[in-house]
C-alpha cells in the first residue's frame, strides 16, 4: 500500500504584483497541489492573472495589509484539509524552487514551523546594504524582546504543518508585523521552529517594498512592542505605573511640606505630580486589566 502524499497548499499575499505574480504561481505549482492568492486591493491585473493561471483568488476591495491577507489565506486553506501550508511573497524575491527545502524538515518530523532564512549558513541574498542593516536591527530587537533564536524574523517564505496552521491563523496584526507575531505565537504555543537557507533576490525586480523603509520598520517594531506588553503587562505597564505613582506621592508630599514652611504653592510641581498620578493610575489599571484577560484566555484554552 503506497504512502499517502501530503496535500500541500501555497498561500500568496499580493498587492499590485502583475509583473511578478505569474512566475511565482507557475513555479510554485511544480511543488504544491493548490495555489491560493489574496489580491489585497490591487489596482492592476494581479488578481486576473492569478485566476487565469488556475489559482484560487481571494479579493479584498481595498488594501488591508499583509497581515489581513495572510489571515484570510490561512483560513481559506483550511477547507482543503492540507498537510502543509507554504506562504510565499508575490514580488519575486523568493525562489519557489526553494520550496522543497522548506518541506524537508516537516517531512522528517523535525519541525512544525519552517522559516526560509537569509541569515543562516548557505543562504544567498543580494539585499542592499540599507535593507540588511534595517533587518539586523529589527531581528536584534525581536530576539531581545521575545527571547527568540530565529535569525530572520521578517522572512515571509514559510512552511507550516496543520498544527502550526491552527495556532497561527489567529494573528491580529493587519500589516507587516504579522511575521513577528507568528514567531511570538509559535514560541508561546510550543511549536518547533527551524530555519533553512534560501535565496532571496532584490536586484532586477520591481520595487519590492510597498512602504517607506522607516514606516515599514516602525510598523514591525510597534507590533513587537504590543506583543511584549500584552504578554507581560505587570512588568511593562504595571512597573512604570507604580514608579509614576511613587513619584507623584513624593512630589505631593514635598509640595505640602513646602507650602507649610513657606506658604508658597508651586504650580509646576503640582502639575507634574498630578500628571504622574494620572499616568500611573492609567498604566496600573491597564496592566491589571490585561493580566486578568490573559489569565481568562489561558484558562479557556486549557479547558478546551
Amino acid at each position: 500500500m503506497s504512502k499517502k502524499q501530503p496535500n500541500i497548499i501555497a498561500c500568496i499575499p499580493a498587492y499590485n504584483e502583475e509583473k511578478t505574480i505569474a512566475r511565482v504561481i507557475i513555479e510554485a505549482q511544480r511543488y504544491v497541489d493548490k495555489v491560493i492568492v489574496c489580491d489585497d486591493g490591487s489596482k492592476d491585473l494581479t488578481g486576473e492573472i492569478a485566476k487565469r493561471l488556475g489559482a484560487d483568488v481571494i479579493r479584498h476591495e481595498k488594501n488591508m495589509g499583509k497581515g489581513a491577507a495572510l489571515r484570510d489565506l490561512l483560513t481559506s486553506a483550511k477547507k482543503y484539509n492540507p498537510s502543509i501550508i507554504v506562504t510565499i511573497d508575490a514580488d519575486g524575491q523568493h525562489n519557489p524552487n526553494d520550496i522543497p527545502m522548506l518541506l524537508e524538515p516537516i517531512g522528517k518530523g523535525e519541525a512544525d514551523f519552517v522559516i526560509g532564512s537569509r541569515f543562516v549558513e548557505g543562504a544567498k541574498t543580494d539585499a542592499p546594504l540599507y535593507r540588511r542593516f534595517g533587518l539586523k536591527i529589527i531581528n536584534f530587537f525581536n530576539k531581545a524582546t521575545t527571547k527568540s533564536n530565529v535569525k530572520d524574523t521578517q522572512s515571509g517564505f514559510r512552511a507550516l504543518t496543520i498544527k502550526a496552521l491552527n495556532e497561527l491563523c489567529s494573528t491580529e496584526s493587519e500589516g507587516f508585523g504579522v511575521e513577528s507575531e507568528q514567531i511570538t505565537l509559535a514560541i508561546k504555543r510550543g511549536l518547533r521552529i527551524k530555519e533553512v537557507p534560501i535565496t532571496i533576490k532584490y536586484k532586477g525586480l520591481p520595487k519590492t517594498s510597498k512602504k517607506f523603509s522607516i514606516s515599514h520598520g516602525g510598523e514591525i517594531i510597534a507590533t513587537i512592542l504590543k506583543l511584549v506588553v500584552e504578554e507581560r503587562p505587570l512588568l511593562y505597564l504595571g512597573l512604570p505605573g507604580t514608579i509614576l505613582m511613587l513619584l507623584a506621592i513624593t512630589l505631593g508630599t514635598y509640595l505640602l511640606l513646602l507650602f507649610n514652611a513657606t506658604r508658597y504653592f508651586s504650580l509646576p510641581i503640582a502639575i507634574i505630580a498630578l500628571g504622574a498620578s494620572l499616568a500611573g493610575i492609567t498604566l496600573m489599571i491597564a496592566a491589571l486589566t490585561l493580566y486578568a484577560l490573559n489569565r481568562i484566555v489561558k484558562r479557556i484554552r486549557n479547558e478546551r
